[in-house]
């Protein structure tokens, strides 16, 4: 499988990164610790965002940023 190219600034990467580290912990903690079925949802949704944000952020691609063609001022001069 072919690696995807890197669309994602190296700073967007490492805010990514955290992001999604600290709102995974923060709704895994908070899910096992809450009741409720909405609020249930909700925290399964935080973890699934925060999941999505740091492994985007790995692996410094972005397909929403590929599907609208946007390409960080940071990558254009590198190109």
């Amino acid at each position: 499988m072919k690696r995807p190219q890197i669309n994602i600034s190296p700073l967007e990467r490492i805010g990514r990164v955290v992001i999604g580290a600290g709102a995974t912990a923060a709704g895994w903690v908070r899910l096992t610790h809450t009741a409720g079925e909405l609020v249930v949802v909700l925290e399964v949704l935080l973890v699934l965002a925060g999941l999505d944000l740091l492994v985007t952020g790995a692996i410094g691609f972005c397909p929403l940023y590929k599907r609208l063609g946007y390409v960080p001022q940071s990558l254009k001069r590198s190109a």
